[in-house]
């Protein structure tokens, strides 16, 4: 597999009047087709890092390649082309929901294929949906999966998912994460996900990126990851019981 993007040594800091380091000397790498969990505890500066991997935020110290070439040198729009990111909380654009999944290829100058847009929304459990409706009344867990197969029918090489099956319960949950793994397997497409869900790593995922101690502490081989992590925290991670909230995986708006 060749590698797509190289991270070396990045750092980052927050805050505006008393700025605090989130995350330093940060190194990875995410090769043609791998799948990723990104699994540490809130705080860790996850979300930041898919933020700043789709230049959505800049870091403070370090580089990010594409094929070699830095962002510093690239494009954003051809960056962003390539590497798609995901919200947890979704964005809906004015219209109905086929308007949702067209803008985006109109922005980009690319075909829209409304024969992938009806089979993506069947595999994420919305074949039923009307196209035609207001995409402002969708609930939080339909524009959960429209602003997915919007990012998706760009055909990037690379998906950035920040816990976009947060708002799901469990059996559109695991729709979501089915249809990532055929799309990944079948495009060749690289998955780089933020989740809290241990058993959602350990199933779609190849590698696991664990975050702490402010740097990525840990990353290896998911099997490898659950069965012999190398750091306490990791250990303490693995172990510890999820939350209610996890355990349950039910919301509301999530149908």
């Amino acid at each position: 597999m060749s590698t797509l993007v190289t991270i070396q040594q990045l750092t980052k800091h927050i805050g505006t009047t008393e700025q605090r380091l989130l995350f330093e000397k940060v190194n990875a790498s995410v090769d043609e087709g791998e799948r990723i969990a990104v699994l540490g505890a809130s705080g860790q500066g996850k979300s930041t890092l898919l933020r700043i991997l789709s230049l959505l935020d800049v870091p403070d110290g370090g580089d990010i390649l594409w094929q070699g070439t830095s962002y510093l040198d690239s494009d954003p729009r051809t960056w962003r082309m390539r590497m798609s990111y995901v919200a947890q909380q979704p964005i809906m654009l004015a219209g109905s929901v086929e308007d949702n999944l067209k803008t985006v290829h109109y922005l980009h100058r690319t075909p829209y294929d409304s024969n992938l847009a009806g089979r993506l929304l069947a595999g994420v459990g919305l074949e039923g949906l009307d196209i035609h409706k207001r995409a402002s009344d969708l609930s939080g867990g339909e524009k959960q999966r429209i602003a997915l197969i919007r990012s998706i029918m760009l055909r990037p090489k690379v998906l950035l998912l920040d816990e976009v099956t947060a708002s799901l319960d469990r059996t559109n949950a695991k729709l979501v994460e089915q249809q990532l793994t055929e799309w990944s397997k079948q495009e060749g497409i690289s998955l780089v996900w933020v989740t809290h869900d241990q058993d959602q790593a350990r199933s779609f995922s190849t590698t696991t990126w664990f975050m702490g101690e402010q740097t990525l502490l840990e990353r290896q081989p998911t099997s490898l990851f659950f069965a012999h992590p190398h750091s306490e925290l990791a250990r303490q991670y693995i172990l510890r019981p999820a939350p209610e909230a996890d355990k349950e995986n039910t919301c509301p708006s999530s149908h």
